[in-house]
């Protein structure tokens, strides 16, 4: 009966958005979270993915109950092989068991399009995990290509900010002097084999850090007055746009200016410790409805105005076993239960949101994925970011009232 409940309320939210969302023409893209003992199981879910309009999804592991629920549902998938497994995949045998296990096996029926090798690796400070990443990317590929999956089935590795030493002006961007020479052949590997270069972006932090000098109105795409790129000439009206064009910038420093960039990550959290200015479900649906707004518009960036944005939203669900602030354990479109944490203000989730409210479905604890799946790499959005030396002298933050650099 309660699985019925729930999937007679995820089918009345598609039923409705279906109404609104033939006429936007973006495509959305959701990452798909999983750290909590209370979220339906994923044939559940398929329904809420369509509801939203999304027609891409990114995992943080290469779940099979996942990846079975979505066959022959047409959404795209990007599965994730865990920061812990890196050293593991340089051994180009165990690659190549991996992809067959978790990718190959699953196609065509579900459309598996990319893997990411870990998860804002080079900010961790970890030697080890730095040192294994590019060769995991490498053997993976490589097992890919043996396969014969290499033209439908890309690979790359998704990267934290804090990895620009400079962020403004946007038309400044560059990558920290210490990682150039990570960088650098990651650029190289992904520019020869057509894969999209990952960033995670959060306007959220650079508001929580310093909301005296930085207008939230600015970070939530709400009117306001913008700055001005001044070597450009570009204006920008949101914080978002900048931060994706100084990635740009610091690419083409590199002479990878043609490298299409994609945002793996961008969310805000509906609720947040005392300290956590912002953190609130307001400024939550200003922000994902803004955004899923400006995706839908195909609206590119100053600098790239003809290209489309790329975006996956974080994240699907609030998890209530992420450790950290309680941000981290509330960035979902969604609760548990399967009603909207809140009114995106787009789609007919909002209309039915109170009939959803009886909706009681758990499932528990998740079951196991798949060996070598699962992925903890992505465990604490904050705690990934607070150790890069930029985040802590400010770059990160995109401080657009001074110019930022870190030594």
């Amino acid at each position: 009966m309660e699985y019925c409940r729930f999937y007679y309320c995820a089918s009345l939210i598609l039923s409705i958005s279906g109404l609104v969302f033939p006429v936007m023409v973006g495509s959305i893209g959701i990452n798909y979270g999983q750290i909590a003992n209370n979220l339906p199981a994923p044939d559940n879910v398929v329904p809420l993915v369509k509801s939203i309009g999304a027609t891409k999804v990114k995992l943080y592991d290469a779940d099979p109950r996942v990846l079975k629920a979505f066959a022959n549902t047409g959404v795209e998938f990007i599965v994730g092989l865990g920061n812990e497994y890196l050293s593991k995949m340089r051994d180009p045998e165990k690659a190549q068991d991996w992809v067959k296990t978790n990718v190959q096996a699953y196609l065509p029926a579900t459309k598996i399009t990319c893997i990411t090798i870990g998860n804002e690796v080079l900010t961790f400070n970890d030697t080890g995990l730095t040192d294994s990443l590019f060769p995991a990317m490498q053997s993976i590929h490589t097992a890919l290509v043996n396969l014969g999956l290499d033209k439908q089935v890309s690979v790359t590795t998704a990267h934290s900010l804090a990895i620009l030493e400079v962020s403004y002006p946007p038309s400044a961007g560059s990558f920290r002097k210490d990682l150039v020479g990570c960088i650098t052949p990651i650029l190289n590997f992904l520019a020869k084999t057509n894969s999209p270069f990952l960033i995670n972006a959060y306007p959220f932090f650079a508001y929580k850090s310093n909301p005296k000098q930085i207008s939230l109105d600015f970070v939530l795409f709400q009117p306001n007055q913008g700055i001005v790129d001044s070597k450009s000439n570009f204006h920008y009206d949101n914080m978002l746009f900048a931060q994706i064009d100084a990635v740009h910038s610091a690419l083409a420093s590199l002479g990878y200016s043609k490298l299409p960039v994609h945002i793996s990550e961008t969310g805000w959290p509906s609720k947040g410790d005392a300290d956590e200015l912002g953190a609130t479900l307001e400024n939550a649906k200003k922000y994902n409805g803004n955004l899923l707004k400006i995706i839908c518009q195909r609206k590119g960036t100053p600098m790239r105005p003809n290209t489309d944005l790329n975006i996956y939203v974080f994240a699907l669900f609030n998890e209530n076993m992420k450790p950290g602030p309680a941000s981290e354990r509330n960035y979902g479109l969604f609760k548990p239960d399967g009603t909207p944490a809140y009114s995106l203000g787009i789609s007919g989730t909002d209309a039915v949101s109170a009939n959803t409210t009886t909706t009681t479905t758990t499932t528990g604890a998740p079951a196991p994925p798949s060996p070598d799946s699962s992925s903890t790499g992505y465990l604490s959005i904050s705690a990934a970011v607070k150790v890069s030396p930029c985040l802590l002298c400010g770059a990160f933050t995109f401080d657009f009232f001074v110019v930022v650099s870190c030594t």
